[in-house]
């Protein structure tokens, strides 16, 4: 960057983020994760171990040169770079994610790639941004040859999912999630909030967010990845609930089960959720502080938390149902 110029102030980011179960019969240890998320030779994995094993890729650019979709159709190019990243939670759970940050206007014509080079993770439209309306049209997804920050996420996670450390063995049946969202400059004064949250078809969630300016969009990414997260490991653990057949009479019991073919079906159907997600609910620890609070309005409504600890108590309750002895299980009522 030249002596004098700055970053422009930005007036809207947009990111999506692609979370999965890791395709691996094992969860991968510090090392091994260590491997799997090294994109860069020039920079290290981060990795932590409080208050759960994670580990986190560096950034990488990917430089675009398209126009953004827009709600009323109108036609705004922009050029710059988007910045994408993967995370492992616990060596199971596999996220990408990809963001990028928009001035509200930009010069008339393009200038050289050094100029957007040092400015990563900025998209600058030429002439003034329609926030609005380009906003709209991100959440919608946008059509064919519009700049679509999804397919660079995807790109990175297909890259990850071929890594020779994965025996493509996963411990349960699950599908990948997406969450696209946008933020928004909150009217000063004002905290950061969540507008809308949606589930849409094909696995798709959106978020509107509103946020102090001046919040960094990595934070927010950093936010978004969190909320996708526990979304996907809620609507994992519900389509295991659903697949099963909770509340049928179970089979006698056999004197000593001799392996997992040998366990009642709903037993073999609940313990990889306990074996490997239950202990993942973890709500906000690398949430930076300023945007923590928006977690509070995802516990009140839809109730994340609540509905985790219900499912939770619904699986134990079967283990332990299904602990039972039959001839204790087996009572006839008493006339």
């Amino acid at each position: 960057m030249r002596p004098g110029e700055t970053t422009p102030r930005a007036v809207l980011a947009c990111g999506e983020v692609r979370t999965c179960l890791l395709p691996a019969r094992q969860a991968l240890d510090s090392r091994s994760a260590a491997q799997l998320l090294g994109l860069r030779a020039d920079e290290r994995v981060l990795l932590s171990e409080r208050p759960n094993l994670y580990g986190r890729s560096p950034d990488t650019l990917t430089g675009v040169d398209c126009p953004l979709p827009s709600s009323n159709g109108s036609r705004v190019r922009a050029v710059g770079t988007v910045t994408a990243r993967a995370s492992l939670t616990e060596g199971r759970v596999l996220q990408s994610s990809a963001y990028f940050r928009v001035p509200a206007a930009g010069p008339d014509h393009r200038r050289p790639w050094g100029h957007y080079l040092v400015r990563p993770g900025v998209v600058e439209p030429f002439g003034k941004l329609p926030r609005e309306a380009v906003a709209q049209g991100l959440l919608g997804g946008g059509r064919h040859g519009e700049l679509d920050v999804g397919l660079i996420a995807d790109g990175l996670l297909t890259r990850l999912l071929r890594h020779p450390l994965l025996d493509q063995r996963p411990p349960l049946r699950s599908r990948p999630t997406r969450l696209r969202w946008v933020a928004l400059p909150a009217d000063p004064g004002d905290g950061p909030s969540i507008e809308r949250f949606t589930l849409a078809e094909d696995e798709l969630r959106t978020v509107r967010l509103r946020v102090p300016e001046g919040t960094r969009s990595a934070e927010v990414a950093g936010l978004c990845d969190d909320l996708a997260l526990h979304d996907w490991l809620l609507t994992t653990v519900v389509r295991i609930l659903d697949g099963i057949r909770l509340g049928s009479a179970p089979p006698p019991a056999r004197p000593r089960p001799q392996g997992p073919d040998d366990l009642p079906a709903v037993v073999r159907a609940l313990r990889p959720a306990v074996d490997h997600l239950l202990h993942l609910w973890m709500p906000r620890a690398r949430v930076a502080g300023e945007l923590a609070p928006l977690w509070d309005a995802l516990e009140e409504r839809p109730g994340f938390t609540r509905q985790w600890q219900t499912l939770v108590q619904r699986i134990r309750d079967q283990l332990t149902l299904h602990a039972i002895p039959s001839s204790h299980r087996e009572v006839e009522p008493v006339p």
